[in-house]
């Protein structure tokens, strides 16, 4: 059994670094796609819509599918969506046709995310130790890799397609190597059973509308969304406002992420050493403030510097939420850490096509000031809560 929870964690870390590389490779496609289809930041807002749509669409779902067939079957399938999706955001050339792959593209992101995180759980829970942050410290590993693969790809002489079809591919080989070491259905089932005391009460369909689960959700959101802004409008803000050739333009969320990933790997240990509250309110405050020297400031280096800042403070704060939420009263594990993961996703995935109608209303700086503003309310917010 040690022998099995081993292989499991390393096969999840591996789906978690899968889907960094894949959404993230997304992120230096924003400037082409908005090039190509000649739309503005308002426009460009509502198509990015269209992927949170369809990643809150499935979410829920991904968690139903997970309970009846395990979340080994259902991480394969939605990664090997994504795969066959993702070349396609580089060359449709109609508003149309990439609202409809980015909703499937969407779609399969939502549904990975959901079912490595409740995987995540399990296998934590019966590996004995915290692994959380480390697993979405190898997510944000992929980020990086994702973000700085499709330029580095081209500079060496691939055509964009070519370049996108080749992460593709590297998305296939991984996942379909790895998954059979994850857990199946009966032991996923076995996991929940023997650490959700009150799974009884927590199996109730209104669970997820308690008043814990929700301020989680919420706080999550937040987070997500300056995550999000970095994924969808970090290249376009480097090249519209501080002048970043385009093939570079990953750079700056290439930045976030070896941020993110350095301050994951080693969140277990921090999370161990000092309580939630001072992770949670002490990394939005330094989150806040890379977004404001970002944005306030003229310079590239500035900028990346903000970006940096932004990926340390947030690092550790959604790994401690979910965390948090896996230990609520009377709400099992299995509805709570779904519920919560699906309102925080909201926030990454939906959230940035806001930006956009406050970038188009006022400017893209202001549109990414106003996360920072937000990540300050999650710090004094959460830090009242705590001392209640």
């Amino acid at each position: 059994m040690i022998n099995k929870v081993v292989k499991a964690k390393t096969a999840t870390k591996t789906m978690f670094l899968v889907c960094g590389l894949g959404i993230a490779s997304w992120a230096p496609m924003v400037p082409y796609a908005k090039q190509r289809l000649n739309l503005d930041d308002a426009n460009l807002g509502l198509l990015l819509l269209m992927l949170g749509c369809g990643a809150i669409t499935m979410m829920p779902v991904s968690g139903y599918l997970g309970h009846k067939y395990g979340n080994r079957i259902v991480i394969l399938c939605a990664t090997l969506l994504m795969a066959f999706t993702l070349p396609l955001l580089l060359i449709l050339n109609t508003a149309v046709a990439m609202g409809i792959a980015l909703f499937v593209f969407g779609a399969a992101v939502g549904t990975v995310d959901v079912a490595m995180n409740s995987h995540g759980v399990q296998v934590q829970n019966l590996f004995g130790k915290p692994i959380m942050s480390s697993l979405h410290g190898l997510f944000s590993v992929g980020g990086l890799f994702g973000s700085l693969g499709l330029g580095f790809l081209m500079k060496f002489g691939l055509e964009p397609i070519t370049a996108a079809v080749s992460i593709a591919i590297l998305l296939i080989l991984i996942v379909t190597s790895q998954y059979r070491f994850l857990f199946d259905a009966g032991t996923e089932k076995a996991a929940i059973e023997s650490f959700s005391p009150d799974k009884e009460v927590g199996q109730k369909s209104f669970s997820w509308l308690k008043r814990s689960v929700i301020f989680l959700g919420i706080m999550c959101f937040i987070v997500f969304l300056s995550e999000g802004a970095m994924l969808d409008w970090s290249a376009l803000f480097l090249h519209e406002n501080r002048g970043v050739n385009e093939a570079f333009t990953g750079i700056g969320y290439a930045m976030f992420s070896i941020a993110m990933a350095t301050m994951r790997l080693v969140g277990d240990k921090i999370v161990s050493r000092f309580n939630s509250k001072k992770v949670v309110v002490a990394g939005s405050l330094i989150a806040a403030s890379g977004l404001f020297l970002a944005v306030l400031t003229p310079w590239t280096i500035t900028a990346l510097i903000g970006f940096i800042l932004l990926g340390l403070g947030a690092a550790n704060i959604v790994p401690v939420f979910l965390s948090e939420a896996g230990r609520l009263k009377n709400i099992s594990a299995s509805i709570a850490i779904p519920a919560v993961t699906t309102m925080g996703y909201a926030g990454q995935l939906a959230g940035p096509a806001l930006l956009g109608l406050l970038a188009q209303a006022f400017s893209l700086p202001i549109a990414l000031g106003s996360c920072g503003i937000l990540l300050v309310v999650v710090a004094t917010v959460y830090k009242v809560r705590k001392q209640e």
